[in-house]
């Protein structure tokens, strides 16, 4: 089975940064793709950006886009959101999950089938 762990989510200021990360419990054969959601309290999960398994392909959400870097270290077992020039509508716990097809870089939450515990992001304004 996989386990997912994120790490690195706390407080910050508008405009500040934070990196995430998550790390698998185990490499597997075929690195999974992977992906990271948000969810705000009374929202829904919405995506936020996802990488391919080998790392080659990157998908991110409108909103994000030119702030926020998704990138892994499969040697480590290891997928890190770099989230720069934060605003205070990104406060959410931030999730990443994993998607069984390595070639993907789906948006759609239903495509992954592994979670992690979710990490607290708070940005003040």
């Amino acid at each position: 089975q996989m386990q997912l762990v994120e790490s690195g989510g706390g407080w910050v200021q508008a405009g500040g940064s934070l990196r995430l990360s998550c790390t698998a419990s185990e490499r597997t054969f075929n690195a999974p793709a992977m992906g990271w959601f948000c969810q705000a309290p009374g929202k829904e999960r919405e995506f936020v950006a996802a990488i391919s398994g080998t790392g080659t392909n990157t998908y991110y959400s409108d909103s994000v886009k030119g702030r926020f870097t998704i990138s892994r270290d499969n040697a480590k077992n290891t997928v890190y959101l770099q989230m720069n020039s934060l605003k205070a509508e990104d406060t959410a716990v931030y999730y990443c999950a994993a998607n069984g097809n390595r070639y993907s870089t789906s948006n759609d939450h239903m495509d992954y089938s592994y979670w992690g515990q979710g990490t607290q992001v708070t940005v003040s304004s």
